[in-house]
């Protein structure tokens, strides 16, 4: 027997308004993994599309990875007019025209800072081996940053985003290995390497992962907000933004999601569907319920006027 939705036990403590724009992280918080079926999500969007409400979906990743790199063929033409995608950490901010995917902005490095960002990485990679004895795998094929997996026995299959327990391991490993400062040590390790070729890098870590390049979600939900600005004249506080990785890894370092909170978009409404215990940035209000939680969520908006 499906459980009661974990929506209707939370709705009161936040549903107060009817939202002019959505913006959502994709693994953990609309799916519950990259071959899960679209159905539900798809079902959820397309009524609130029809009412012109912008929805935008913010992920690290790529389009080839949102629904099978077919989200387009789920809605009408219509409906893809208010369907915006901030994707690759900053590199790739997307739009529909007359039902064409449209990249209207992007922060893609020319052939050498590229060249140079892999370098940066790893650089990283070498320093923890030799300095800390700690094997790392890195993935070169992202646009505009590389992830270092810093836990490569960890396998998390189908489910790419942060599990329960990963921060505890990630914790364990690093001081394991004798990494000084913990995950700050690794940022600081990270911005030192950029800091040898010249380059600002942004750094960030959902545990398994340590991510290092030019940009990150703040430069997607930046971007779309201020065409959002523009073109409909939405303000932050008819926002919300809702992901499943905001909780602290260490004291004042947060996850993934935590980058969709700038000082741009700080007035709207942040929520968080993880599970994970653990600190959130100051404003984030902690629902728990998984994807169930975003998809009750969806709903309840359509129905409001």
């Amino acid at each position: 027997m499906r459980r009661k939705s974990v929506w209707i036990q939370e709705r009161e403590v936040f549903m107060e308004k009817k939202y002019k724009a959505v913006f959502f992280d994709w693994d953990g918080t609309a799916v519950l993994s990259r071959k899960a079926p679209v159905e539900e999500i798809v079902g959820a969007m397309g009524p609130l599309l029809d009412q012109k409400v912008n929805l935008v979906i913010v992920s690290g990743t790529t389009m080839e990875n949102i629904a099978g790199g077919k989200l387009e063929t789920c809605f009408t033409k219509e409906q893809l007019a208010h369907l915006y995608l901030g994707l690759g950490r900053g590199a790739f901010n997307y739009r529909y025209e007359n039902g064409q995917e449209l990249i209207f902005s992007d922060m893609l490095p020319d052939k050498k800072l590229l060249g140079d960002i892999h370098r940066i990485c790893f650089d990283i990679h070498m320093e923890l081996l030799e300095k800390y004895g700690l094997n790392t795998d890195i993935v070169f094929s992202r646009p505009n940053y590389c992830k270092i997996d810093l836990m490569v026995e960890n396998q998390r299959g189908d489910n790419l985003f942060m599990q329960e327990n990963e921060l505890d391991m990630l914790k364990d490993c690093l001081k394991r290995h004798g990494v000084e400062g913990g995950l700050q040590g690794l940022l600081d390790i990270s911005v030192a390497a950029g800091e040898r070729y010249g380059i600002t890098v942004k750094p960030t870590c959902d545990a398994k992962y340590l991510e290092v390049g030019i940009s990150s979600k703040s430069d997607n939900v930046d971007r779309i907000l201020e065409h959002l600005q523009s073109a409909y004249g939405i303000c932050p506080e008819e926002c919300s933004f809702w992901g499943d990785e905001y909780v602290g890894i260490e004291e004042g370092i947060y996850g993934s999601d935590s980058f969709m909170k700038t000082e741009k978009t700080e007035g709207g409404d942040f929520f968080d569907v993880s599970e994970v215990p653990g600190k959130r940035p100051e404003g984030v209000t902690k629902l728990g319920g998984g994807v169930e939680q975003f998809l009750g969520f969806l709903r309840e908006q359509a129905k409001m006027e």
